[in-house]
């Protein structure tokens, strides 16, 4: 057992919005978890060590609620002639492995995977847990459920009817999934659908989510056309994936219902700024049709009250598992209306709460697990601090060091942060 005690150190406090500074942090690397956070230096526990850590503000980990660690952010290339994604197992896998290692990398802590080809992020999960492979800590969904022939049946879990449906949501739950994603409606990344296309009946979209519950899972539906959305939410779903559209009649649904939303903001807006001649015109096209009603929808929700959760839909185009987490929060600040805190947030207790783990992570207070990372800058100041180089710590041991030159190893496809729109 080896208890730290990392001194001098200004620590987010959820309820205010802030980082407290003159603040300790006692943790046990053992269990990985916080045993005590207080004012001032001094601690009545026996520490092994005392770390000072001069001033510099601590967070929570960033969790991300909606990415796809089998895939890479190039999946089309040449408009479309060269497809560059993973197509099979061993690929998924390697794919997996590598974006795992670049999330933890850069602060991402926890994530919930919400599609998996082969259900390979039940694996890797069981990987991270064994500390066989560096990442974030999973939440599972394995592959999505769609129609045949709907948005991700390339991928997914085809089913049609509620029978069909039922039967298909009890064996991923046996297979050993945490969460159960449905592709509600169409989306961008399909040809011939569109995100106003409804795909699962009411009916269907219910028994999933009922199945889900009964079994204490999380249910999340890709939904982004306004009348899709309203189904979703009229039929359960934990989170709505991406809500392109939503009117005053959603919001108060969504309030009734508790609903949190994954806006997914970067998705649409990688592709937005670097697809053109890339992603196919189809795709394009989606994204120049809707990506202004989204962020419209987005702030609307914000300025309701809504909870968001961050998540980017890592794995999309140009959009991968490097810093484009944090560089969603800059969004979230820039294009919706947030305060660098209420992102900060976003990406932390309120993934938690989403992800039904708030008891554990999301806050950094005794008897959470001690996942944080650590800046030379104030966040709740200027988002964009999380974009650089950090110190990130897994069950209170350091898993990266900030590094005053950058490495070598950079995604092939990085987000650049770019003028507004």
């Amino acid at each position: 057992m080896t208890k730290i005690n990392y001194t001098n150190i200004a620590v987010y406090n959820h309820d205010r919005q802030a980082f407290i500074p003159n603040q300790h942090m006692v943790v046990d690397t053992q269990t990985g978890m916080i045993i005590e956070t207080a004012s001032g230096n001094a601690t009545r526990q026996a520490c092994d060590e005392v770390v000072d850590m001069h001033g510099r503000f601590a967070m929570p980990g960033m969790m991300n609620a909606h990415t796809h660690m089998t895939d890479m952010p190039t999946y089309w290339w040449q408009n479309g002639a060269e497809k560059r994604h993973p197509d099979s197992r061993e690929m998924c896998t390697m794919f997996a492995i590598r974006n795992m290692q670049d999330a933890l990398a850069h602060g991402v802590t926890y994530i919930r995977n919400v599609g998996a080809e082969f259900d390979i992020d039940i694996e890797i999960k069981k990987m991270q847990e064994k500390g066989w492979i560096k990442g974030p800590k999973v939440m599972t969904s394995g592959r999505a459920f769609c129609i045949t022939g709907g948005h991700d049946s390339d991928c997914g879990y085809e089913v049609d009817g509620v029978d069909e449906v039922r039967k298909g949501v009890r064996q991923a739950m046996k297979n050993g999934v945490d969460n159960i994603k449905m592709m509600v409606t169409g989306g961008v990344l399909k040809d011939g659908e569109t995100p106003e296309d409804i795909q699962f009946t009411f009916e269907e979209a219910q028994a999933a989510v009922m199945e889900a519950h009964h079994k204490n899972k999380t249910a999340a539906a890709h939904a982004q056309g306004n009348a899709g959305v309203k189904e979703a939410v009229a039929a359960g779903f934990d989170t709505i994936e991406h809500a392109f559209e939503i009117d005053d009649e959603t919001i108060a649904m969504m309030k009734a219902h508790k609903t949190t939303i994954v806006p997914t903001m970067n998705a649409m807006y990688a592709i937005y700024k670097h697809g053109q001649g890339i992603v196919p015109d189809w795709a394009q096209d989606k994204v120049i049709t809707n990506i202004q009603k989204h962020f419209r929808s987005i702030t609307k929700a914000v300025a309701a009250g809504i909870p968001i959760a961050m998540g980017t839909d890592a794995g999309t185009p140009f959009n991968g598992f490097q810093n484009e987490s944090a560089y969603e929060l800059q969004l979230y600040v820039k294009k919706a209306g947030m305060t660098p805190a209420q992102a900060i947030d976003a990406a932390t207790i309120n993934c938690a709460r989403a992800m039904h783990v708030q008891n554990e992570y999301g806050q950094l207070l005794p008897g959470n697990h001690a996942d944080f990372i650590v800046t030379d800058k104030n966040p709740a100041k200027d988002i964009t601090v999380l974009q650089a180089d950090k110190d990130v710590y897994q069950n209170g041991a350091q898993v990266h060091a900030q590094q005053e030159v950058a490495v070598a190893h950079k995604s092939q496809n990085p987000v650049h942060i770019s003028a507004a729109l």
